[in-house]
């Protein structure tokens, strides 16, 4: 009886066994149809498109990345991006440095007109990005996988907000953390009319619009261009540019004439956005070595500087990712954590927690006012030197951030990427700021050093005089040093890889020569900007560059719209026909048993 049970019990297993296999063939086979049908199905988007029917979906042509490519001298790269690029950056370096004196009053004058002009763009852009991201992660496509739905993630979760957390840190933070908050002590913003400067009240509107320059709205920018890229990339397998992701609008024109003027656009943009931050890191560097070794701050040395570290980044470069810009930005966060660490427990730790709960309830509650603000009733530019440029730059580094946030987040859902990538960093950046910018604001205000008067001397001294009120001072002004210095070296590094990525025709194995280039080339535009003018022209470059790129993230809003709404059209319609095969499947075992049991 016990053998009988034992028999009857393994031809059952064997019966379910073969009924999954069966239902797990059948499943594979609909999918396959169910998807191709849907494919075939699913809405014509017309568009801008020259030919209506084009999309990603249909046997249109495909190039595989670099397919037109020009190879030789230890180069392989596209013509019209490449050569258009470089001759716009190398007219832009010979006209600055020919006429010095009359580029420094046009940037002055561009940055001027640009700002009063186009300032009210820029800030309502911005606000766009944060409601499409919400949209995204909230929305109907908020499920949709980045790498189809069957697509794992590369990395852990803690590892990827340890890589996010990474591209939030950077040379501005170092360069603003202090300057930034101690300026907007001083002289506070004109939207909080009458707060007097150096009050508590200055004090709390200070690290509002600090938290509101570093938060939502920059991370929301780098989101869209992250998702678009990701998505295009690895759902549609399309070379990882940014023309990539306009083919829903474009079709196979992103592989003519337009896709080349985004290309070439995104490249001067990025070189634009690295520039801006290299010259304000080697601005900081000066002033550091000045502070712990009297070297004159002067255009001249912070040229020699540039050269200096762009050397060693050229190196980091030839050691390869791995050996180069991995290592050294792994090095840099734990240094730049530990002295973040030091600050907090060595400085006034009640008052800087204190103050970073209370900031962020502020910068919250403000935020809507903070978000829309455009100084219009009155007679000033503040917004121009301060949250427009902010924004512009963030714009033109976007290219930038979102290559590496789109590499690094395959196998995420839409909502996951979203809210990852808005919220791991911002959360990083608000407490950087809390911690050095409310030392700094407590320093001040308590007496202990006039911090104010370095800033309105020179902003890029800022943090060295903090430095003074703490023990081991000199240790501590030599490791925000190294720090600038490094992330100079890991971003002019990951700079050169997205530019080319762009200018090779989304290859990611190019020769090292051609990345040598860039490399190079960042290094000479941020020397250029410096000799043509300094900080109005490091801003200038910025705002210029990241205008008309606004104009190419808000059609990313619309293509990635429009790529989501087929994915879903087509993963529903699968879904669907699954579920009817299952259905069907169970139905015909069924009769099966029913009929065996009368038997």
């Amino acid at each position: 009886m016990r053998l009988e049970k034992k028999v009857m019990s393994h031809y059952v297993d064997e019966k379910d066994a073969h009924e999954k296999q069966q239902l797990a063939e059948k499943l594979k086979k609909a999918e396959k149809e169910a998807r191709r049908k849907a494919i075939a199905e699913r809405e014509r988007f017309t568009g801008l498109q020259i030919r209506p029917t084009a999309s990603i979906y249909d046997d249109a042509e495909r190039k595989e990345p670099g397919e037109d490519n020009w190879v030789g001298f230890g180069f392989d790269l596209h013509p019209q991006v490449t050569f258009m690029s470089t001759a716009v950056l190398i007219a832009f370096i010979l006209l600055t440095i020919m006429f010095r004196e009359q580029a420094t009053e046009l940037f002055s004058t561009t940055m001027s007109f640009i700002t009063v002009t186009f300032g009210w763009f820029l800030v309502l852009a911005a606000n766009i990005f944060i409601l499409a991201a919400l949209f995204f992660a909230f929305g109907p496509f908020a499920h949709i996988r980045i790498g189809g739905n069957k697509a794992k993630p590369e990395f852990t979760t803690a590892a990827w907000f340890t890589m996010l957390l990474s591209a939030g840190m950077g040379i501005g933070l170092m360069f603003w953390s202090v300057g930034e908050p101690m300026y907007h002590f001083s002289s506070p913003s004109p939207m909080f009319s009458g707060v007097v400067g150096g009050s508590p009240e200055a004090a709390q509107a200070a690290m509002g619009i600090t938290y509101f320059h570093w938060g939502l709205h920059p991370w929301a920018i780098y989101t869209i261009v992250g998702l678009g890229l990701a998505f295009f990339a690895y759902n549609r397998g399309l070379p990882l540019t940014i023309r990539s992701i306009f083919y829903p609008i474009l079709g196979n024109r992103i592989h003519g004439f337009w896709g080349n003027f985004i290309d070439i656009l995104s490249v001067i943009a990025t070189l634009m956005g690295l520039a801006t931050s290299l010259g304000l890191g080697v601005k900081q560097v000066n002033a550091g070595l000045n502070f712990l070794f009297g070297i004159n701050v002067s255009v001249t040395t912070q040229v020699i500087l540039i050269a200096v570290i762009t050397c060693f980044a050229t190196l980091s470069v030839v050691s390869g990712l791995d050996g180069g810009v991995k290592r050294l930005s792994q090095w840099n966060m734990g240094l730049a954590a530990a002295l973040m660490l030091f600050v907090l427990i060595a400085g006034p730790t009640v008052f800087i927690l204190s103050g970073f709960t209370q900031n962020l309830g502020f910068y919250l509650r403000e935020l809507p006012e903070l978000s829309l603000w455009t100084e219009t009733f009155r007679q000033s530019n503040w917004q121009g030197s301060w949250t427009v440029f902010y924004w512009a730059w963030w714009i033109s580094w976007s290219p930038f951030v979102g290559m590496f946030i789109a590499r690094i987040s395959k196998g995420r859902t839409v909502r996951e990427f979203v809210l990852g990538v808005m919220l791991i960093p911002t959360l990083l950046s608000f407490v950087w700021m809390a911690v050095f910018g409310g030392a700094a604001i407590e320093i001040q205000s308590s007496g202990a050093a006039d911090i104010m008067s370095a800033v309105k001397a020179d902003v890029s001294t800022a943090m060295f005089v903090m430095f003074e009120q703490f023990p081991m001072t000199h240790v501590l002004s030599f490791v925000g040093i190294v720090l600038v210095t490094v992330f100079f070296i890991t971003s002019s590094d990951s700079g050169s890889l997205v530019v080319d990525h762009l200018t090779s025709g989304g290859k990611l194995d190019s020769p090292i020569p051609q990345r040598v280039f860039w490399a190079v080339m960042e290094g000479v535009v941020a020397a250029v900007l410096l000799i043509g003018g300094g900080l109005v022209t490091l801003q200038t470059a910025a705002v210029s560059t990241g205008l008309p790129f606004a104009v190419v993230l808000l059609l990313i809003i619309y293509a990635l719209y429009i790529g989501f709404s087929q994915e879903l059209f087509v993963e529903n319609a699968v879904k669907k026909r699954l579920r009817r095969v299952e259905e069907d499947h169970r139905l015909t075992v069924a009769i099966e048993l029913a009929n065996s049991d009368d038997e």
